[in-house]
């Protein structure tokens, strides 16, 4: 068996509207000045609050832990009105890989397991994922909790995992876990920085990474 674990933002869903209205709602909140969509996008991937200190880090904890409160707030109340819409592709590859009977499908997500399965039931993911890590259970990434942990629920070998995702911070989990790490090009971090951090592919489209994570499983 091989298991595949994907990350989610920037990766599944794209949720950069989402984001960073949500951290410039609880920035605000907390009295702080909005930040540039960039510099806000440059933290998807971390846990929340480890996303928030590394924004502000100038700020005190009592700010830090306010915003935090304020981005959840109003990531709730926006995720009610909107649907992060999702990559290109990425319903068709999900089904497709799940379809097989050699590849087990995971998540591993700096989201929070309320806002994750929220998507999961929007989307009609229930019952594909056989692991599911979020920043509620784990350290943040990069870490290598949350890949440990998915490859304890599947019972499969470090060789035996690829981890799918859009920033750094997923590849360095991966090479810190000891599994393959594929990149890919439409998410949050340029593919210069996913290189260095030891992607070992970039993909381009869902269409080419479905066939090279095929590739990689046929081996």
């Amino acid at each position: 068996m091989k298991t595949v674990i994907f990350d989610v933002d920037g990766t599944l869903v794209d949720s950069q509207g989402l984001i960073v209205a949500a951290m410039n709602g609880g920035l605000v909140k907390a009295g702080l000045a909005e930040l540039p969509r960039e510099e806000v996008l440059s933290i998807v991937g971390l846990s929340l609050p480890i996303a928030v200190a590394e924004l502000i880090p100038q700020e005190s904890q009592e700010v830090q832990d306010a915003v935090v409160a304020g981005y959840r707030e109003a990531f709730f109340q926006k995720r009610l009105q909107t649907t992060a819409p999702l990559y290109p592709g990425a319903d068709a590859a999900l089904r497709r890989l799940a379809a097989r009977e050699d590849i087990l499908l995971a998540i591993a997500t700096g989201k929070s397991r309320r806002g994750l399965l929220a998507m999961m039931e929007q989307h009609g993911w229930t019952g594909i994922f056989v692991s599911v890590q979020t920043a509620d259970d784990h350290p943040s990434k990069p870490n290598p909790s949350m890949i440990n942990k998915v490859l304890s629920d599947t019972g499969v070998t470090q060789q035996d995992a690829v981890m799918i995702g859009d920033t750094t911070f997923d590849m360095d989990m991966a090479r810190a876990a000891g599994v393959t790490g594929f990149g890919v090009s439409w998410g949050y971090h340029p593919d210069e920085a996913l290189r260095r951090s030891g992607a070992a592919l970039i993909a381009p489209d869902y269409v080419a990474l479905t066939e090279a994570i095929e590739d990689w499983a046929n081996g």
